[in-house]
């Protein structure tokens, strides 16, 4: 990463030069423009488009340029504005679409953004990165069949997505980023469609997209096919994802352990007790990548969002789940004498955001506002599961509703997950987003009610809560929560008729 920084350097101080002999040059004014954009510096890209503007006012490239940097700063008016400027300029330019087509989106204008994907699909057929971000807000709007379409143009019209083009690694990286991105998204519209066996197939290119290039792991033992014999072999099973994932994924280990001599699973240190306690015939311990060139501990490996695919007909045959993690029944007795002395029951866990919160993610997580219609229900305790940066949210809980939503502040919340198990099992219920807090409730066989982004990647198989009483409330990508909150408070009241 510091070599690619120290490039974009060394890019920018060549444009100076070249600006020194010849300051009346549009194209290096643009291109200095696009570097710094790289550097993250969109205002000063801005700076240097307007420059090559004042030289050469009917530059289109640059004005899309513009548009670019605009979109970086979220300034999505601005944004389109330059779009149509450029394309004031040049009515074919395919780019500029595709780009207003993306800053559409982002403003929640889906259909106005379709309209000018299909613009630039026009202007360039073999266009693939307009049929990709088409079929990403095809299965924003649910229209799963035809998302997976684009993404199978997105792909056939990819030149470098053939056999003849030999290994990935070739591939310059814009595109294979491009590449893993459709075969992954896909995917999830796969899974979320019912087509299980193909969307766990797709799910491998993970690998070769951005954001999971820093958790591969490079072992000299083969990973693991799901096919070849385990007998007297010990396989090693590593985490990749958030915990939330990995509780999930853990489910299917159990199918790993009849088969293999031993297993010893890897993840961070935080799901270490958990994971030993619930998984007694695993050597469980914390991750160490120091050593993996060099490790001699096992025959295979597998990474464990790859668990699911091996093991996918016993897991689609399940239909009833088991508690799966198992608590400390200390700290079970513990909390449930600490919630006692609370109030009365039924005594109620609630979470509302993800720790992590990115424009993508956004739409799983509600804001605590919207609880109005759980938090207003008399007769209940509530109880903070929420892991990070709750305390302003519980003081506008406290001044909007009236209702105390009490933090246990001895626990740890983000790093202490056996000791969250322990109370979510002393719960009565557990009302969560899409986090890991819903995963542990739902795992220990607490009743878990998930509000869940029907259109989400994840609302599918290998990425959904599981545990024997989970109800999940859905919301459309075009209605608020509100439906899903009024809903859940009837069925919380007629969970809970009569205060204990």
């Amino acid at each position: 990463a510091n070599n690619s920084l120290g490039k974009l350097d060394d890019a920018i101080d060549a444009f100076k030069k070249a600006l020194s002999i010849n300051p009346n040059s549009p194209d290096v004014y643009s291109n200095m423009g696009v570097t710094l954009q790289e550097q993250g510096k969109p205002e000063e890209a801005i700076q240097a488009y307007n420059k090559a503007l004042s030289i050469k006012p009917d530059y289109a490239e640059a004005y899309n340029n513009m548009g670019n940097a605009f979109k970086q700063q979220s300034k999505l008016d601005d944004a389109i504005e330059a779009y149509n400027k450029a394309l004031s300029i040049k009515p074919d330019y395919a780019d500029a679409y595709n780009n207003m087509g993306i800053a559409l989106k982002e403003q929640g204008k889906p259909e106005e953004s379709i309209e000018a994907y299909n613009r630039a699909l026009f202007l360039k057929p073999a266009f693939s990165e307009a049929y990709y971000n088409m079929g990403n807000i095809l299965q924003e709007q649910g229209k799963l069949e035809e998302a997976i379409e684009a993404f199978n143009k997105a792909l056939s019209v990819n030149p470098y997505n053939s056999p003849d083009y030999g290994r990935i690694d070739h591939i310059p990286r814009a595109q294979r980023k491009l590449l893993a991105e459709a075969h992954l998204n896909k995917s999830f519209a796969l899974l979320n469609n019912g087509q299980l066996q193909p969307g766990l197939n797709e799910y491998e290119w993970r690998w070769e997209a951005k954001d999971f290039l820093s958790k591969r792991r490079d072992f000299r033992q083969p990973v693991w096919d799901g096919k070849v014999s385990l007998k007297g072999k010990t396989i090693l099973v590593w985490g990749e994802q958030g915990p939330q994932d990995m509780i999930i994924w853990s489910m299917a280990l159990e199918y790993l352990d009849n088969l293999a001599a031993h297993c010893i699973l890897e993840c961070p240190e935080k799901l270490v007790p958990l994971f030993a306690r619930s998984l007694p015939n695993l050597t469980v311990k914390a991750e160490n990548r120091a050593f993996d060139p060099d490790r001699q501990d096992f025959d295979y490996h597998i990474p464990m969002g790859s668990l699911f695919k091996c093991f996918y007909s016993e897991i689609s045959k399940k239909k009833i789940y088991e508690p799966f993690l198992k608590t400390n029944p200390k700290r079970v007795e513990y909390w449930r004498s600490h919630l006692n002395s609370l109030g009365r029951g039924p005594f109620v866990g609630i979470s509302w955001k993800s720790p992590l919160i990115s424009p993508m993610r956004l739409p799983n997580y509600t804001e605590i506002s919207e609880w109005s219609p759980i938090l207003s229900l008399t007769d209940y305790t509530f109880i903070n599961l929420q892991s990070t940066d709750f305390e302003n949210d519980l003081l506008s809980v406290q001044d909007n509703f009236g209702v105390k939503v009490h933090n246990c502040d001895e626990l740890d919340h983000y790093d202490n997950l056996d000791d969250v198990a322990a109370l979510c099992q002393a719960l009565d219920t557990c009302i969560s987003v899409s986090t890991a807090v819903a995963a542990i409730a739902a795992g220990v066989g607490t009743p878990t009610k998930l509000l869940s982004w029907k259109q989400s990647p994840w609302n599918n198989l290998l990425l959904a809560p599981c545990g024997p009483f989970v109800d999940t409330y859905q919301r459309n990508s075009w209605e608020t929560w509100d439906l899903s909150f009024n809903k859940l408070a009837r069925d919380l009241k007629s969970s809970f008729p009569l205060n204990k």
